[in-house]
């Protein structure tokens, strides 16, 4: 094998585990799921079935990836953060795949500790959710969210540093232009 799996972890049927993955402690991987390489999944992560998750993410300890979510590449999820895959749910009466809303995790961006991403929704690249917000609708690019309801409350550089009123990041020195699409890197 060209990855890794923790003897306490159950991998089901029909599963795609990349090169130079890492799948730790007591985890959980449904079946159809596809991982990519050099990912590292946290003690007890759980990714149920159908989800595609890209290659160089870090899945944290505690944190399920239901169906309906797919992560691109060098998403960070952080320990014990959320995901859901239905707006209403009810124990008696459940819809199944068919009533679960798509949840995109684009390339770069990085969801902290404890947060929740509502479904429906689309976290943009290179995006930063704090630790603890609560996601209720889609995220731009580079967009820095906290609070509940996450509201932006600046940009962050690709980089993963706040950035100043010029747009300009002090660490890396990256330049960014706001366009009326948003932020975009010079």
């Amino acid at each position: 094998m060209s990855y890794f799996v923790h003897e306490s972890s159950y991998i089901d049927d029909d599963v795609t585990i990349g090169e130079g993955t890492k799948i730790w402690h007591f985890c959980h991987i449904h079946k159809d799921v596809q991982i990519g390489e050099k990912c590292s999944l946290g003690q007890n992560v759980n990714v149920s079935s159908n989800v595609k998750v890209g290659n160089g993410v870090k899945i944290q300890n505690n944190v399920s990836v239901y169906e309906g979510v797919e992560l691109e590449d060098y998403v960070f999820c952080g320990p014990s953060m959320v995901f859901t895959n239905d707006l209403t749910p009810r124990s008696k009466y459940p819809k199944g795949p068919t009533g679960y809303k798509r949840t995109l995790v684009k390339h770069g961006a990085s969801i902290g500790a404890n947060a929740t991403i509502v479904c429906g929704n689309t976290i943009g690249e290179w995006a930063m959710i704090a630790s603890g917000a609560v996601v209720t609708k889609d995220v731009p690019d580079y967009a820095l969210m906290a609070g509940v309801p996450a509201k932006q409350i600046g940009w962050v550089c690709e980089c993963g540093m706040p950035l100043k009123e010029n747009n300009k990041c002090d660490e890396c020195e990256r330049n960014y232009i706001l366009e009326n699409e948003g932020l975009k890197e010079k």
